[in-house]
């Protein structure tokens, strides 16, 4: 019994004291885990009211919380030392004050600002779509100016064909013309034109007719050119152009294809006697030097004179047959 007595003195207050510290630990736990919730707490009422204050929208009950939070942990640090309860105080009281409400021009303010940024918007959205006709027109007329240029040059060759179809029917005319109203010689024929031209703008109608001004190459063909003229000119005395000048270089006669002149018909002035001296207004030709570089024929005689190349005459064409 005694035994038993003394084991219960021992073990009771042990028992005891054990059950008193579980108790105290447990509290203490209580208290550590209670504190993390409360922080946790006021953490997210700060992170609230933050972003309460970057929207502009007013306090709500994150505040309230925040306010009760602030309240408790107050409450709480008084129970600590007076440093403590001054620091948490400086650190809380900045983040627990109520965020200011937008005022009323505030507001004006930011309708205006977000009105004119739709405004903007919108004029872009305009601006981009008339960018999109705009682009859309230039493509269509580029498209259309390609095509023009493209018709333009099949319309100019095709003017250019029938430019070049006209030059030659206009020699098969002038040609068939030639023959049929002038005179035939051989493999030539002349024809008269009562047009007074320079020698040069002469040579110019006969080539575009299919011929040239004419170029008799022996005295057969000039006979038969001075009868031609003879019978169309009479009773008058017409000088006529001739291919024949000396331009290249003087007295050096050619024809208008590059050829050398070798037969000659040149006036040569009437002599009663041979030592007389010639006749003023009949001078021997040719007597125009460099100042006359052309030749013309008369009609009467079929004598060849020299004249200045932009003399206005007659002329005569040759005609290939």
């Amino acid at each position: 019994m005694r035994t038993a007595w003394l084991l219960g003195a021992l073990v009771v207050p042990q028992l005891l004291g054990y059950g008193h510290g579980a108790q105290e630990a447990e509290r203490e736990w209580e208290g550590g885990w209670g504190g993390s919730q409360e922080e946790e707490r006021e953490r997210e009422a700060l992170m609230l009211k933050h972003l309460q204050e970057a929207l502009g929208l007013p306090a709500g009950r994150g505040d309230e919380s925040l306010s009760r939070t602030s309240e408790g942990r107050e409450a709480q640090g008084a129970e600590e030392d007076q440093g403590e309860e001054e620091e948490e105080e400086a650190t809380l009281t900045p983040s627990s004050s109520p965020s200011p409400s937008p005022t009323p021009e505030g507001r004006h303010l930011l309708h205006f600002v977000m009105g004119r940024l739709a405004g903007l918007d919108a004029g872009l959205h305009q601006l981009h779509v008339r960018l999109h006709t705009l682009d859309t027109r230039v493509a269509e007329l580029t498209r259309g100016l390609r095509q023009l240029r493209e018709a333009a040059g099949d319309t100019r060759d095709a003017v250019q064909t029938l430019q070049e179809a006209q030059s030659r029917a206009e020699r098969q005319h002038g040609r068939l013309e030639g023959c049929l109203k002038g005179v035939r010689l051989g493999h030539k024929c002349f024809l008269l034109s009562r047009d007074f031209e320079a020698q040069a703008t002469a040579q110019a109608r006969c080539v575009a007719r299919g011929g040239s001004l004419a170029q008799p190459a022996d005295k057969q063909q000039m006979d038969a050119l001075s009868r031609y003229l003879r019978a169309a000119l009479a009773p008058y005395n017409w000088p006529v152009w001739l291919g024949v000048h000396d331009r290249r270089a003087e007295g050096l006669y050619l024809f208008e294809n590059g050829q050398r002149v070798s037969f000659f018909a040149w006036h040569r002035a009437p002599r009663p006697q041979p030592s007389a001296a010639p006749h003023p207004l009949s001078p021997d030709q040719p007597n125009g030097g460099t100042l006359e570089n052309c030749v013309a024929q008369t009609s009467d005689d079929g004598s060849w004179w020299d004249h200045d190349c932009e003399r206005r005459l007659y002329y005569v064409c040759e005609f290939p047959f």
